[in-house]
C-alpha cells in the first residue's frame, strides 16, 4: 500500500493484511487498525490457492514462494508424494522432484492440458521418467541439411530470464521431517507468486536413491483422503505399481477410479480463485463468473477510482482476436504496469490507449527441461471447429503446432529450440494470407524468418 506524501515520488510501505475497504468514504483499513484515505486504489491481491481438503494436515497447497519453502522442508524425508493438478506448477513439480516416488493424479486425458494439447503431451511423456542430466545441459538448436534432410545438431547456450517474486529465495538449508499429524497450523499469509523460472536451481529431493519415478493416473479426482488408521480399520487394499515402494504410509488417497495410493503427503496444485476478500464486503463490485473483479480497458473496476490488476481481476472488454486472459505471473505483471499508467493518466486528465501487450497472448515457460512458447490462440480457443492445424515433431527435440483459420495464423505452440517465435508472432499479428505457403510452412529446410522478412 502507498500513501501520498509531500514529495510526489515518496511512498511508505505498510506491512499487514487488509481488514476492509469503505468505497463510500474512500478509506482502507489494515488489520492492525490503521486507516488510509486514498484518491485512487489499485487492488493487486492475486489469487488464493484452491486447496483440496484444506484442513487436512497431510495436504500442502502449492502456489507461492512460501508454500514452496514448506514443500522443500517436508520433501527432504519423503519417500512418496501424490501431486493433484494438471497446470503449470504441477507439471514443473513432478519433473523437478528427485529421490521420491510421485503419483500424479489429473482429471484430464493428457498431461499439462492447461497449456498444451494432447499431441504435445504425448511428446513430453518420454521425458517424464528420464534422467534430468541431459536436459540440464545447454539446449541445442536443430539444423537441417538441404542435401539429405538429415539432422545436424549444433550447440546453442540457453539463458534464462524472469524474476520469481519479491520474497523468493532459491535455497533452504534447514529441512524438517515428513509431515505429521501436528502439521495443521497454516497461516493465511502468502509469499510472492511463482514466476516463470521458479524451479530453476531449486533443490527438490526426497530420501530415496532414485532419480525420476512418476506414475500418472488419468481422468481421476480425489474421492476421499484416509488416515492410516482408517485404511487399516476399513481393510482397504493399496494399489501396487512395478518398481514402486510397498510400505505403510501416514496417509492414503482414494481416487474416483477406485485406486488407493499411500504417500507421505499430498500436494495440491489445483489453481487459484481471485482473492477478492475482504474488498468486496460491504461494497458493490461487479464480479465475473469465476469471482474476479470485472475491469474495463483502463483496468477500472465498477467502483469509481478503484482499479484492479493480476489474478484478482477479470478482463471485461472486447479483447483482441489473439489475446486471452490466463492467470499467469507474466500477465499479472503486465496488467500491473498498465494499471499504473492508467491511474497516472486519469490523475493528469490524459487519454491512454490499451497497451500493446494485450494485442496477442504470449507466454514463455519451461516444461521437462524444454523451452515452451505459447502464442495467440495456441489451443484454438474460441475458434470452434473452423480451423486447421499444421504439425512438425522431432522426438525428444522439438514440437511445433500452428493454428490456421481462413488461411491466416491465429496461434502456435513451440517446444524446444525452434527459433520460430519471432516469425510466428509477426505472422499472427499481421494476418498474412498463408494459403499459398501452408504446405511448406513447417518445412525444416525453409528459413521462414528470411522468407517473411
Amino acid at each position: 500500500m502507498a500513501e501520498k506524501m509531500e514529495d510526489p515520488l515518496a511512498f511508505i510501505i505498510v506491512g499487514g493484511g487488509i481488514a476492509g475497504v469503505s468505497c463510500a468514504e474512500m478509506m482502507l483499513t489494515v488489520q492492525e487498525g490503521q486507516t488510509f484515505r486514498y484518491k485512487q486504489l489499485c487492488i493487486c491481491s492475486g489469487g488464493r490457492p484452491k486447496v483440496i481438503a484444506k484442513d487436512n494436515p497431510y495436504v500442502l497447497g502449492i502456489r507461492d514462494t512460501q508454500s514452496v519453502k514448506e514443500f522443500q522442508k517436508h520433501l527432504h524425508n519423503a519417500r512418496r508424494i501424490m501431486v493433484i493438478g494438471n497446470g503449470g506448477i504441477a507439471t514443473e513439480l513432478v519433473y523437478e522432484v528427485e529421490g521420491c516416488e510421485v503419483i500424479w493424479a489429473i482429471k484430464d486425458k493428457s498431461i499439462s492440458s492447461a497449456f498444451v494439447d494432447a499431441g504435445a503431451a504425448e511428446f513430453f511423456l518420454p521425458q517424464l521418467n528420464s534422467d534430468k542430466d541431459e536436459g540440464n545441459k545447454p539446449s541445442k538448436r536443430l539444423k537441417y541439411t538441404t542435401e539429405d534432410n538429415t539432422l545436424k545438431v549444433e550447440p546453442k547456450e540457453e539463458t534464462f530470464g524472469g524474476a520469481l517474486g519479491p520474497d523468493w529465495s532459491t535455497k533452504e538449508e534447514t529441512f524438517g521431517g515428513a509431515l505429521g499429524p501436528d502439521w495443521s497450523t497454516k497461516e493465511e499469509t502468502f509469499g510472492g507468486a511463482l514466476g516463470p523460472d521458479w524451479s530453476t536451481n531449486l533443490k527438490m529431493t526426497g530420501q530415496q536413491e532414485i532419480s525420476h519415478q512418476v506414475h500418472v493416473e488419468y481422468r481421476v479426482e480425489v474421492k476421499v483422503i484416509h488416515t492410516a488408521e482408517d485404511f487399516v480399520a476399513k481393510e482397504m487394499t493399496e494399489a501396487t505399481l512395478p518398481g514402486f515402494t510397498h510400505d505403510r504410509w501416514p496417509v492414503y488417497v482414494e481416487l474416483t477410479n477406485g485406486q488407493v495410493y499411500g504417500c507421505d503427503f499430498v500436494v495440491s496444485a489445483t489453481g487459484v480463485v481471485p482473492n477478492t476478500s475482504p474488498f468486496i464486503t460491504g461494497n458493490q463490485f461487479a464480479l465475473s463468473a469465476d469471482g474476479g473483479m470485472l475491469v474495463n480497458e483502463k483496468m477500472e473496476t465498477s467502483v469509481a477510482d478503484i482499479y484492479a490488476a493480476g489474478d484478482v481481476c477479470s478482463a471485461n472488454w472486447t479483447p483482441s482476436p489473439h489475446w486471452i486472459q490466463m492467470r499467469l505471473w507474466t500477465q499479472a505483471r503486465q496488467m500491473g504496469a498498465y494499471s499504473a499508467q492508467c491511474m497516472v493518466a486519469k490523475a493528469k486528465d490524459e487519454l491512454i490507449s490499451l497497451d500493446f501487450c494485450f494485442e496477442m497472448f504470449a507466454h514463455v515457460t519451461k516444461f521437462f527441461g524444454l523451452k515452451v512458447i505459447l502464442l495467440g490462440k495456441f489451443n484454438a480457443q474460441g475458434l470452434e471447429g473452423d480451423h486447421e492445424l499444421l504439425l512438425r515433431m522431432t522426438k525428444g527435440k522439438e514440437y511445433i503446432k500452428a493454428v490456421l483459420k481462413d488461411g491466416t495464423m491465429h496461434g502456435a505452440i513451440l517446444i524446444g529450440e525452434t527459433d520460430l517465435e519471432e516469425t510466428f508472432e509477426n505472422l499472427i499479428l499481421n494476418q498474412i494470407d498463408l494459403t499459398p505457403f501452408k504446405d511448406d510452412l513447417l518445412d525444416p529446410n525453409i528459413d521462414l524468418e528470411d522468407f517473411f522478412d
